[in-house]
């Protein structure tokens, strides 16, 4: 019999690990159906014209060393391009602003960033698989990577330098930031900081995040609903029923979840998800921060500037200079200390390494507030890799989660909900089997008809 549930499989949200699960499934068949609360697709990539150009609001920056998301570039013979090269450097150490060269703060920053990821690939051998030590990885997971910062023997310069690229990366405080998180990004990059820093702020789509999502959603051919938020899940035995806010409901076979790990509790589920899973989901991730984008009176030559994690910017770094003004990206690692839309407060922000900088407009989304999200992009907390990360990507029943929150790899990157979205797909495509449609019988041949 033809299924009368409205797809064989719901898709909860539209972003890079939503798309991808609904390709994944497309391709072996399966009646999918995509139901996003937002008005666009993207999830936490955004791509929007902002001060006379088109930025990124959220996730940016991709890798040949992250192989899922280059794959899907590949696929869509979509190129990138890269950030300019920092020339000048600009950093606050014992709260004195020091000047020199790009080259001169990574000098700065080499000790310290290599004593917090030499152990790398001892801990991460196969980055892959984040969990392969098993039980000997509590040793390092309940320190935060401000603890191993600490225990380097820096200098009062080399820590705030190197505190504040943490807290930077984490894009919240480094005493919550899990110590095995760093090693994880790192091992990822082959053990090497400067490939990791690479990885992290160099490379840009040609056309933005918008162009990749939209080539893999048109490549799917996935239904999808926009302006549907999601309330509540609920499976029995041989169905789920997802419910709208606007009292409308929906059935499938399965369903895949790609809520924020720091909003997976604005659903309510029936059965309620595990205990671990709904610790996990309350007490959130690291990262609470927030990114900046101003573009300044005249054409500054290219800079990185860094602050201490306790400085309302923590990171600067220049994007594009053209017509007499200058682009440039900002990060803070608490959105409450910062209004990335008040232009006079970025100004202030920005004059800790500028002092005479003149600020004419700025951009910025707040994820933390968005209710949508919760948190920028996911970096674990203290305990939350040998804690939580086995059972957040353990499917429930009907339901599956994914998203760069519970990616194995480059969690808190493209890549990472890619590769969650790919198993999310696998996991389904396994539990509820091939689909079964009833095939339409020819008419008999003529010279057949009555024999």
């Amino acid at each position: 019999m033809p299924s009368t549930q409205d797809a064989d499989v719901i898709v909860i949200g539209a972003g890079f690990a939503g798309v991808t699960a609904a390709r994944e499934l497309r391709r072996h068949g399966h009646r999918v159906l995509i139901v996003e609360a937002r008005d666009r697709i993207g999830g936490r990539t955004w791509t929007e014209r902002r001060l006379g150009r088109d930025l990124e609001l959220g996730g940016t920056w991709v890798h040949w060393v992250q192989p899922h998301s280059w794959a899907e570039l590949s696929r869509y013979g979509i190129d990138v391009v890269a950030s300019p090269t920092p020339v000048d450097g600009f950093w606050i150490t014992g709260g004195e602003l020091h000047r020199g060269t790009a080259d001169e703060l990574l000098e700065l920053l080499d000790r310290g960033m290599s004593a917090s990821t030499e152990e790398a690939l001892t801990w991460f051998p196969r980055p892959y698989e984040p969990l392969l030590l098993g039980d000997r990885l509590r040793d390092i997971d309940g320190t935060s990577i401000r603890q191993r910062l600490e225990q380097a023997g820096l200098t009062p310069g080399e820590f705030d330098a190197v505190e504040g690229m943490w807290a930077t990366n984490f894009n919240g405080p480094t005493d919550v930031g899990g110590y095995a998180q760093a090693l994880r990004w790192c091992a990822l990059a082959g053990g090497s900081w400067q490939l990791m820093f690479e990885a992290c702020a160099t490379y840009k789509i040609v056309g933005g995040t918008r162009r990749l999502i939209e080539a893999m959603l048109a490549d799917s051919g996935a239904e999808i609903r926009l302006g549907a938020q999601v309330t509540a899940v609920a499976q029995d035995g041989g169905a789920a029923t997802v419910s709208l806010a606007d009292g409308a409901t929906l059935t499938a076979a399965a369903v895949v979840v790609t809520l924020p790990l720091d909003v997976l509790d604005s659903i309510t589920f029936d059965p309620p998800l595990s205990d671990t899973k709904r610790r996990a989901a309350h007490q959130g991730q690291t990262s609470t921060g927030t990114k900046i984008w101003a573009r300044l009176r005249g054409e500054h030559q290219p800079f990185v500037a860094l602050a201490p994690g306790s400085a309302p910017l923590t990171l600067c770094q220049v994007e594009s200079v053209e017509d007499g003004t200058t682009v440039v990206v900002a990060f803070g690692a608490d959105s409450r200390r910062l209004d990335g839309t008040d232009r006079a407060a970025v100004e202030r922000a920005l004059r800790g390494w500028l002092p005479d900088v003149e600020v004419l407009e700025v951009a910025c989304h707040d994820w933390v507030a968005d209710p949508f999200s919760g948190e920028t992009w996911p970096m674990q907390r203290v305990g939350q890799l040998t804690g939580a990360l086995a059972e957040l990507q353990r499917p429930e029943g009907r339901v599956a989660l994914a998203g760069a929150d519970y990616a194995s790899g480059w969690a808190g990157f493209i890549d990472g909900a890619i590769e969650s979205g790919m198993r999310a797909a696998r996991h389904v495509h396994d539990l509820i089997g091939a689909p079964v449609r009833l095939a339409t019988v020819p008419a008999p041949s003529p010279a057949l008809a009555g024999s």
